[in-house]
C-alpha cells in the first residue's frame, strides 16, 4: 500500500503544496477554511509528516536553553559538566545548547531568566523547578509563546508544563526510610532530617516520603535547613549532635554535605556514629562511603535525566508525542558496589570537593 505523501494530502484538500506544507509544518499564513481542510485530508489519508526531511528541507537548528541552580551543590555541576560535554556532539545534530545558571533557592532569579528565554523565542527550556507563584507564571509565559517546558530533579505540578523528567522524589524519601528502619532492626531511633529548603518540591518530598515509613516506630527531629550550604550544614548538624545525644540516624535530602562528613570526621571515638543517608554520587559523598563515614548514597543518574531532556525537548519542537516512561529509577550505592571512578574530574568538581 502506497504511503501518503504531502503532495497526496493537497490534492486531496484541493489546495496547492504549499499550502499544505505550511500547514503541516505550523508555519502560518492559511484561511482556517483550508488549513481544516488540510488536516481533514491529513485524517482521511493517514499522512504522517517526516520531521527529519521538513527539519533538512529547512535547516532547522534547535535552539534549547537549560535552567540551573548554582552553588556548592557538586549533584549540579556534574549535571552542568553533563550538558556542556554533550554539546559538540549536539551541534553536529543541529542542536544549540545554552547552559543558564541562577541563584539557588531564588525565585526572583529563575524568573527573570525564563521571563528572558520567552522573549528570546527559544525551541524549548528546561528547568530545575520551583512552585514560587512568579515562576509558575513564567512557565505558563513560556507556553503561551508556544515554547515547550519540561521541569527536570525537581517538578512543579501545578504549573503548564510538558513534562517532568527525574526520580519520583517521595519513593526516594521512602526508600531512605525503609533502609533507616532495617538499620535499626527492632530498636526505636531518631532520625535527623536535611534539607536544602522546604520550599524545594524534591527536598520536601524527599522528606514526606521518609516520614511516612518511620513516623510510628521512630522519632524524627526537627528538619535542617541548610540551603545546600557546607559550612552551613556543618554549623546546625554539629549544634545538633552536641545538644542531642539520641540522634541515631541521619538523612541528607539536599547538598551540603561536605559539611556533614566533617562532622562526622570529628565525632568522639566513645560515640557511636548515626546511619547516614545522602543524596547523590559526589566526590565527598563517595570519599565518605568509602572510609565508612556514611552507609548509603541514593544517586539519581543525572545521565539518563540529561539524554532524556535533550531528546524530550527535540520531540516536542517537532510537535511530536513524547514516550510514556517511568521515572527514573534512582541508583543505591554502598562502599561495596561503587562505580569505578571516571579518568578525569572537571576542575568545578576538584574545587567542589
Amino acid at each position: 500500500m502506497k504511503v501518503p505523501t504531502l503532495s497526496d494530502v493537497a490534492r486531496h484538500a484541493g489546495v496547492s503544496y504549499a499550502t499544505a506544507d505550511r500547514v503541516v509544518n505550523a508555519r502560518g499564513r492559511v484561511a482556517e477554511k483550508s488549513a481544516s481542510r488540510v488536516r481533514a485530508a491529513i485524517d482521511e489519508l493517514g499522512y504522517v509528516r517526516n520531521v527529519d526531511a521538513a527539519n533538512l528541507a529547512q535547516r532547522r537548528f534547535y535552539r534549547f536553553a537549560i535552567v540551573l541552580p548554582v552553588g556548592s551543590n557538586a549533584f549540579f555541576t556534574r549535571m552542568r559538566n553533563l550538558f556542556l560535554a554533550a554539546m559538540e556532539q549536539l551541534q553536529a545534530e543541529r542542536v544549540a545548547l545554552e547552559v543558564i545558571e541562577v541563584k539557588a533557592f531564588h525565585p526572583s532569579s529563575l524568573r527573570a531568566a525564563l521571563d528572558r528565554l520567552a522573549n528570546d523565542k527559544v525551541d524549548g527550556v528546561a528547568l530545575v523547578g520551583s512552585e514560587d507563584a512568579t515562576v509558575v507564571e513564567a512557565i505558563e509565559k513560556l507556553r503561551k509563546a508556544k515554547i515547550p517546558v519540561m521541569t527536570l530533579v525537581s517538578d512543579v505540578p501545578g504549573a503548564d508544563r510538558n513534562a517532568y523528567v527525574g526520580i519520583d522524589n517521595k519513593v526516594a524519601g521512602r526508600t531512605a526510610g525503609r533502609l533507616i528502619a532495617l538499620a535499626h532492626s527492632s530498636s526505636r531511633g531518631r532520625v535527623v532530617p536535611i534539607v536544602g529548603a522546604l520550599s524545594a518540591r524534591d527536598h520536601a518530598d524527599r522528606i514526606s516520603g521518609m516520614s511516612e515509613v518511620l513516623e510510628s516506630q521512630h522519632d524524627i527531629a526537627p528538619v535542617i535547613e541548610g540551603y545546600d550550604q557546607h559550612d552551613l550544614v556543618e554549623a546546625r548538624v554539629a549544634q545538633v549532635l552536641e545538644d542531642d545525644r539520641d540522634v541515631t540516624a541521619i538523612y541528607s535530602a539536599g547538598a551540603g554535605n561536605a559539611g556533614l562528613i566533617r562532622v562526622l570526621e570529628r565525632l568522639p571515638e566513645c560515640r557511636r556514629r548515626p546511619v547516614a543517608i545522602l543524596h547523590e554520587l559526589a566526590p565527598h559523598s563517595r570519599r565518605a562511603l568509602e572510609n565508612g563515614l556514611i552507609d548509603i548514597v541514593i544517586d539519581q543518574r543525572p545521565e539518563d535525566e540529561m539524554m532524556r531532556v535533550v531528546e524530550g525537548l527535540r520531540r516536542l519542537a517537532d510537535r511530536r508525542a513524547l514516550p510514556v516512561t517511568d521515572p527514573i529509577v534512582p541508583a543505591i550505592f554502598v562502599r561495596e558496589n561503587l562505580p569505578p571512578l571516571p579518568l578525569a574530574r572537571t576542575e568545578r568538581e576538584r574545587e567542589d570537593t
